[in-house]
C-alpha cells in the first residue's frame, strides 16, 4: 500500500466516489424489481451516501436462476483450476489498482478507520483472493488403494450454487474470506452484504466482472436479512449457505435449512474470548500492547476480540497501569484521519446497543474511559469487574469495552475463560512454555493464540467451537473443503468377468 494521505485529501477523494448502488446480477446492475431502495449511512456524520436496492425474494429467486444456469452450464466450474487462477489474479490486479478507492468507500461505509482499511483490510482481501487463486491448481485429489482387482478415486467437486452471508464490521475482508475458496472450486455465488455496508461488495462484483469472471458466476443482492437472507436460506436451489454474524442469526441459518432443502451450512459466530495472563509473563508492557490491541481494535466489532482479562492478582495492578497507558494512545475520532485508531461504531442502534452496557450499575466508574460522543463513537473504556457472572463478562458487547476479572491461579483462570458459551479465540501470557501450552490445550476455542493476540493468518483454518462455530472453518486449505463436494468414484479392474461385482 502506497503511502497514507492526509485526512484533507481522503476527505476528497470520498466527495467524489461514485458509489454503486444497484445489485448485482447475471453481470449488471439491477434496480429490485420492486424498486424499493435503503438508505446507506456514513455512521460518523450522519451523511447519507446513496440509496441502495432493497431487493426481495424475486430478486433472490432471478440471482439464484442465473447463478444455476451458470453452474449448469460449466462457464465457470468446468474451466481449468489454471483458468479460473488467472482470473482470480487478474481481479486481485483490478482491486490493488482501485485500492485507495475501496479503502475510502470502506471507512465512510462502515466507520473504520482509514488507517485500518489502508494498511490491514484492502492489503488483506488483496492477499487473502491471491492466496486462494494460487491454491487452485496445487490442491490434488486422491486414490485409495482396496486391492489389486479395484481402484478408488476421491475427488471434489463444487458445491453448487452457494448463498454467502456477510457481516458488517469487516465488509472487504469476509468477502474475501468466503469468496475467495468458493470460487476457486467453481462455484457460483450470490454475496449478500449487511444492510449497512454493502457499497464494496458491489465495487469488488463489478471489477470481478471486468476480470473476466462469467456473468451468473458472482452475484451481490442488497437488502435487509428479512428480505434477502432468509429467502437465500430458505430457498430451495441453494445448495450451501456461508455466513458470518451473530449467534442469533446463525441458528435461523440452520432452520432454513431445516425447513427447505437441507442445504449445507458454515457459521463463524460470536465470541467473548478471553486474554489470560499469568503472573509469570514476561514484559508486561508488550503484553499490555497486545491486550489493548486485541480489545479495541476496530472499535472492538470484531468476532474475535479479546474482550475478556483475565489477570493473575500478583500482576494486576503492574498490568493494568500498562493497559490504560496504551489504550489513552489509541485516539478516537474522524475515520478518514489517519491519526485516529479508533472510528465511528456502524450505526446508531449499535451505539445505543453498547451504550446500554456503559450504563450498567457496574460501569459507572470504569477504569478508563466510557464517554461517548455524537451518537457514534465510544471511548475505549476498561472496567474491573468483581465476578464474572455479570452481563459485561459474559456477552458480546462488539464494542471497545474490555471487561477485567481477576484470578488467584492457573486453574481458575482456565476455568473462568471456558465459562462460557462461546469458543472463538483465546490467548495466554506465560513465560513458562510448558504451562502455555497445557492451558492453550486447555482452552475451548478455536484459535489460541500464546504470548500474543491474533487470528493465525490466512494459512491457518479460522472457526470457533461451541456457539461461536458451525460446519467448517475460513482461512487455510481447509476453507476450500466446505465449497466442495467429496465424491468416491470405485473402479472394478478385475479380468473375471464372472467375479462378483462389490
Amino acid at each position: 500500500m502506497s503511502e497514507l494521505l492526509t485526512r484533507d485529501e481522503y476527505a476528497a477523494i470520498a466527495a467524489a466516489l461514485d458509489c454503486p448502488t444497484q445489485a448485482f446480477i447475471d453481470g449488471a446492475f439491477r434496480p429490485a424489481q420492486s424498486g424499493a431502495t435503503f438508505s446507506t449511512v456514513n455512521p460518523a456524520t450522519g451523511d447519507t451516501l446513496a440509496a441502495v436496492s432493497a431487493c426481495g425474494a424475486a430478486d433472490v429467486d432471478l440471482a439464484v436462476l442465473k447463478a444455476r444456469e451458470a453452474f449448469d452450464d460449466g462457464r465457470w466450474s468446468r474451466q481449468s483450476p489454471a483458468e479460473r487462477k488467472h482470473v482470480l489474479i487478474r481481479l486481485c490486479k483490478l482491486i490493488t489498482r482501485n485500492a485507495r478507492e475501496l479503502a475510502v468507500m470502506e471507512s465512510i461505509d462502515s466507520g473504520k478507520t482509514i488507517l485500518d482499511c489502508e494498511t490491514v483490510d484492502v492489503p488483506e482481501t488483496i492477499h487473502c483472493l491471491k492466496w486462494h487463486a494460487e491454491a487452485i491448481d496445487k490442491i490434488y485429489d486422491l486414490v485409495a488403494p482396496p486391492s489389486d482387482s479395484h481402484l478408488a478415486m476421491i475427488v471434489r467437486e463444487p458445491v453448487g450454487v452457494v448463498g454467502l452471508v456477510l457481516p458488517w464490521n469487516f465488509p472487504l475482508l469476509m468477502l474475501a474470506w468466503k469468496i475467495g475458496p468458493a470460487l476457486a472450486a467453481g462455484n457460483c455465488v450470490i454475496v449478500k452484504p449487511a444492510e449497512e455496508t454493502s457499497l464494496t461488495a458491489l465495487r469488488i462484483a463489478e471489477l470481478a466482472h471486468e476480470a473476466g469472471i462469467p456473468r451468473g458466476v458472482f452475484n451481490v443482492v442488497t437488502g435487509s436479512g428479512e428480505e434477502v437472507g432468509e429467502p437465500l436460506g430458505r430457498h430451495m436451489d441453494v445448495d450451501m449457505i456461508s455466513f458470518t454474524g451473530s449467534t442469533e442469526t446463525g441458528r435461523r441459518f440452520l432452520h432454513y435449512a431445516a425447513d427447505s432443502n437441507l442445504k449445507e451450512v458454515v457459521l463463524e459466530m460470536g465470541g467473548k474470548n478471553p486474554c489470560i495472563v499469568l503472573d509469570d509473563a514476561e514484559n508486561l508492557d508488550r503484553v499490555a500492547a497486545h491486550v489493548v490491541n486485541g480489545a479495541f481494535w476496530n472499535m472492538g466489532e470484531n468476532c474475535s476480540a479479546a474482550s475478556r482479562l483475565i489477570v493473575h492478582k500478583d500482576c494486576k495492578d503492574a498490568l493494568l497501569q500498562r493497559v490504560v497507558a496504551h489504550a489513552r494512545e489509541w485516539t478516537m475520532g474522524n475515520p478518514l484521519d489517519p491519526a485516529n485508531r479508533v472510528g465511528a461504531l456502524v450505526s446508531r442502534s449499535h451505539f445505543d446497543k453498547v451504550c446500554t452496557y456503559l450504563a450498567d450499575k457496574v460501569a459507572t466508574s470504569p477504569v478508563l474511559g466510557g464517554e461517548t460522543a455524537d451518537g457514534a463513537f465510544v471511548e475505549p473504556t476498561i472496567i474491573d469487574l468483581d465476578s464474572h457472572d455479570g452481563r459485561l463478562a459474559r456477552e458480546e458487547i462488539f464494542g471497545p469495552v474490555l471487561s477485567m476479572i481477576t484470578v488467584k491461579s492457573f486453574d481458575e483462570a482456565i476455568s473462568v475463560a471456558n465459562d462460557t458459551g462461546y469458543g472463538l479465540t483465546a490467548s495466554i501470557f506465560s513465560a513458562n512454555g510448558k504451562k502455555a501450552l497445557r492451558g492453550a490445550r486447555a482452552l475451548q476455542a478455536g484459535t489460541v493464540t500464546v504470548n500474543c493476540f491474533g487470528e493465525g493468518d490466512i494459512t491457518t483454518p479460522f472457526g470457533g467451537y461451541k456457539q461461536s462455530g458451525f460446519g467448517g472453518r475460513d482461512n487455510g486449505l481447509q476453507a476450500h473443503d466446505q465449497y466442495t463436494n467429496i465424491k468416491t468414484i470405485w473402479i472394478d479392474l478385475s479380468d473375471d468377468e464372472d467375479e462378483a461385482v462389490d
